[in-house]
């Protein structure tokens, strides 16, 4: 393992993504699909001879900095390993171009979930894969969060942290407190400590799911694409799954780690420790408020609107519109997007034309730090709505003086909020720039609009909900599949990090 270690931390993420190309070989033996089990066979043997030599070629080569070689190969694993990883899975699908395979992997490695191809298209185990590189990109992010992007202040950590984004000195309580620790051993320590949380979750709903009634391989494609908020699916989405209402009682449940980091990574306990660190968690608050009042608001805008809806008489469609508000809600703002198979229930009693605005918002909010979820991100949005309560206290009491929270109240209120309000900032310029990019390809403002969220909060599925048609990902250009690949990467690596790369001080550390 320590040999291992000293390879660059790119090439051991190949090898990583070369190894699991043989387990749809498995699964396509099982179910006797000779050629996907050809194709991902001859892949990862090919992939992982490769590997071997550049690990060869590669060992003694020693960077000046660690921590600044493994947020370059960060950076550097969303724009290569798609490459890889589409290989196996054009070959097998056989009927599309190899730029439509690389443009899926980039969408499934970046836990977007948008997909050019119908479910009934591909088979069984290309399933399997699409939704096994989603998982694997979760996990990936979940520990790259902790190890990488946590010590140099950066992927939400900056809200915090007392240094700035990209730096690592004087840091305040974050995942890892042993700033002079070997960032790889760092980055091995905290694979083996969060890898078997993350494969233990994913084996617990997968099982619920199928006690549930649901398919084994449609459960485990769900499963994946719940902890990874991938939100890729075999079938239909939700809709066509067979574990109906009490799958999704069973999925909603496991939305609460794209919300809050407490709940997963180590350092808060076991047990009622964890729980209550949870609970104090101010993500975690927020993202329960986001669900409460959000789906209140739809539910009993039936009454208080103007708009008069006479479809949903009953008590009982009442409450499974509320409940499809409920679970939707909560898939979005998680960024998965996955939608309640009484979503339509939802949108009739709501009476609004396009409520997929309210799930673009909740998308654009996102999740929690250093989880899988994309967005802003909650801590973000907390910030700044600190700083703008304390702004209007002081509009009404002048000369008042705010204690509240103490030390860690007062950074929040003050410099968490204008790092905040700079990364709102440079999003907001993101996804104008996106927007504009795909506009000049032929699209529609509302097309762009919508395309470039879904892009840059990694929730793909909000072409189909978020505007008043939905958008089919064949349709558009190979111009703008490129423009949205960059915005998936921009969106999951965050635009903090990739001004931390190019800062000339960074590399002059």
């Amino acid at each position: 393992m320590r040999r291992i270690l000293e390879l660059p931390l790119i090439v051991i993420l190949m090898g990583i993504c070369a190894l699991m190309m043989y387990l749809p070989v498995f699964h396509a033996v099982a179910v006797r699909d000779w050629l996907s089990a050809r194709s991902f066979f001859y892949a990862g043997t090919l992939f992982l001879t490769l590997v071997i030599f550049l690990g060869i070629a590669t060992y003694h080569m020693k960077p000046r900095s660690l921590a600044r070689s493994h947020l370059t190969a960060l950076v550097a694993a969303y724009g290569l390993l798609p490459f890889m990883l589409a290989w196996p899975f054009y070959e097998a699908v056989r009927t599309t171009t190899f730029f439509n395979a690389w443009f899926e992997m980039v969408s499934s490695l970046t836990t977007t979930g948008a997909t050019l191809f119908e479910p009934e298209r591909l088979r069984d185990t290309l399933h399997l894969w699409r939704a096994t590189v989603g998982w694997m990109g979760g996990l990936f992010i979940w520990v790259t969060a902790a190890a990488i992007m946590a010590p140099l202040n950066l992927g939400g950590f900056e809200v915090t942290s007392l240094a700035r984004p990209g730096a690592g000195a004087k840091r305040d309580r974050v995942l890892d407190a042993d700033a002079q620790t070997d960032p790889r051993e760092r980055l091995l320590r905290l694979a083996l400590q969060m890898g078997p949380v993350y494969i233990a979750l994913t084996g617990v709903l997968w099982v619920a799911l199928v006690a549930a009634g649901e398919d084994p391989l449609v459960a485990i494609c769900h499963a994946m694409g719940v902890l990874s908020t991938s939100g890729i699916s075999p079938v239909d989405g939700l809709s066509e799954a067979r574990a109906g209402l009490v799958g999704e009682a069973m999925i909603l449940l496991f939305f609460v780690f794209a919300f809050s980091r407490k709940t997963f990574s180590p350092g808060f306990g076991m047990g009622a420790g964890r729980v209550s660190a949870v609970y104090r968690d101010v993500e975690a608050r927020m993202a329960f408020y986001c669900i409460i009042l959000v789906p209140s608001a739809l539910f009993l805008r039936h009454w208080i609107g103007a708009f008069e809806v006479d479809d949903v008489a009953d008590i009982h469609a009442a409450l499974r519109a509320l409940w499809g508000a409920v679970f939707t809600v909560a898939s979005f703002l998680s960024t998965t997007g996955y939608t309640s198979a009484e979503w339509g229930g939802t949108e009739t009693w709501s009476g609004l034309q396009t409520p997929g605005l309210v799930l673009m918002g909740l998308a654009l909010v996102g999740g929690g730090v250093a989880t899988t979820a994309g967005g802003v991100k909650l801590l973000r949005v907390y910030a700044l709505y600190r700083h703008g309560h304390r702004e209007i206290e002081k509009l009404v009491h002048p000369h008042s003086v705010s204690g509240s929270g103490g030390s860690f109240g007062r950074h929040i209120r003050r410099q968490g909020a204008y790092i905040a309000w700079l990364f709102f900032m440079l999003y907001a310029m993101s996804l104008a720039g996106v927007s504009a990019m795909l506009s000049a390809t032929g699209l529609s403002f509302e097309q762009s609009i919508v395309l470039s969220l879904s892009g840059l909060s990694t929730a793909g599925q909000l072409a189909q909900v978020g505007g008043d048609a939905a958008i089919s990902y064949v349709q558009i250009s190979d111009t703008a599949k490129t423009i949205l690949a960059g915005a998936m990467v921009l969106g999951r690596i965050e635009a903090l990090a990739l001004i931390a790369l190019l800062n000339p001080e960074f590399w002059r550390a």
